[in-house]
């Protein structure tokens, strides 16, 4: 890491305690014409046929479904300040809100349950980056079992099970602090927690849920809970099932869960990272929200990672947090965690690099995709 870099993270550490990203307002993004894609052109990028997308309202109490052509279509409220969702094959969406899992019928559009949380000590239901409650969610390959990762204010978080037929909580664990993602192995085998504030992952066995720690801190954790350089999502990899998990547009933590090793690879975007999605054939796609030191990094993006490490940064206006993509155009919503949110989503065409935005939402975070 530049030494610049280094020093200006010491004083923000010490200056800001439990700062988890980024607060300064992004600069424009940089157009290095080697790796750096332009925004401007006549043709605008275009939206999948048939596609529908829902988005959790993490400054309301809504999901939103959204055309990605033409915009909002109307709204549900599941529970105070939704974070992350996931879709099932049968069509029902379960919803991370600080209240407990909202299951909404994404046919009809109307929330069927609000499932409460057995952790305790969350305290009253609020909004804000670091209000407890439901975070990272995600459904098990059969579609029997939903993991939501739970943050408890102050302290290590948990991973609740839910049968989704009978839609009570089945079990419990440990993990910890603050799981920003929680990812399935391809077999359904284990769950995957990231920590964000802890600066791990945890791995359960879903058959026990029993639990096992894996640290990755490439950068060392060094500053502890107001440090900038900790993980927040990650993808399993479709080859292999090897986590990936981005820091900083500089380096990509390749973990082989199975045994807790992990390599590095380089990155070239050099921004603070947020949201990813990995395709079916292995590109990656990563949010870059902004700079950490305007002097020196760049500003937002969404990095286009094909598996064989080659990449092509695409620059966003403004902070984004999370991605998904339908053929070759990705959505990539602009709620973001921290100061510098809007209430819409950027298209992204993949080959092009063109962008436009779309209202969608009131600081849209989760996203997922209904039909295509």
């Amino acid at each position: 890491m530049p030494a610049l870099r280094t020093t200006v993270l010491a004083l923000a550490a010490a200056a800001v305690l439990l700062t988890a990203c980024d607060t300064t307002p992004a600069p424009s993004a940089s157009t290095e014409p080697t790796t750096r894609q332009p925004t401007g052109s006549a043709r605008m990028p275009t939206s999948a046929p048939n596609t529908t997308l829902l988005v959790t309202d993490f400054g309301a109490d809504t999901v939103t479904f959204v055309d990605p052509a033409e915009g909002p279509l109307g709204s549900v409220r599941v529970g105070t300040a939704p974070y992350g969702l996931v879709v099932g094959e049968d069509g029902r969406a379960w919803v991370a809100t600080a209240e407990g899992v909202a299951v909404v019928d994404t046919r009809t559009r109307e929330r069927l349950a609000l499932i409460p949380y057995e952790t305790p000590d969350l305290g009253e239901p609020t909004y804000g980056e670091y209000r407890g409650g439901g975070m990272g969610i995600a459904l098990a390959p059969d579609g029997g079992t939903v993991y939501v990762g739970v943050n408890v204010p102050g302290g290590n978080g948990t991973l609740e099970a839910i049968d989704t037929r009978t839609l009570k909580v089945t079990g419990t664990a440990h993990t910890g602090r603050r799981p920003f993602d929680v990812d399935v192995s391809p077999d359904g085998r284990h769950v995957y927690a990231t920590g964000h504030d802890s600066f791990d992952v945890t791995v359960v066995d879903t058959a026990t849920l029993g639990t096992r720690r894996v640290e990755v801190a490439p950068y060392g954790t060094e500053g502890g809970l107001g440090s900038w350089l900790k993980p927040h999502y990650a993808a399993v990899r479709p080859s292999d099932g090897r986590l990936l998990l981005p820091f900083e547009g500089e380096k990509l933590v390749v973990l082989d869960p199975e045994t807790g090793r992990s390599t590095v690879e380089r990155m070239t975007a050099n921004t603070h990272q947020h949201g990813v999605s990995v395709l079916a054939d292995g590109t990656l796609l990563v949010v870059g929200t902004g700079p950490i030191d305007p002097a020196q990094d760049e500003g937002p993006s969404l990095t286009v990672r094909r598996p064989d490490g080659q990449e092509k940064v695409i620059p966003l206006d403004g902070p984004h947090e999370d991605v998904v993509a339908v053929g070759r155009t990705a959505y990539v919503t602009g709620g973001f965690t921290r100061d510098g949110y809007w209430d819409g989503l950027t298209v992204v065409d993949l080959d092009t690099g063109e962008t436009r935005r779309l209202a969608a939402g009131q600081r849209p975070l989760g996203i997922a995709v209904l039909s295509r």
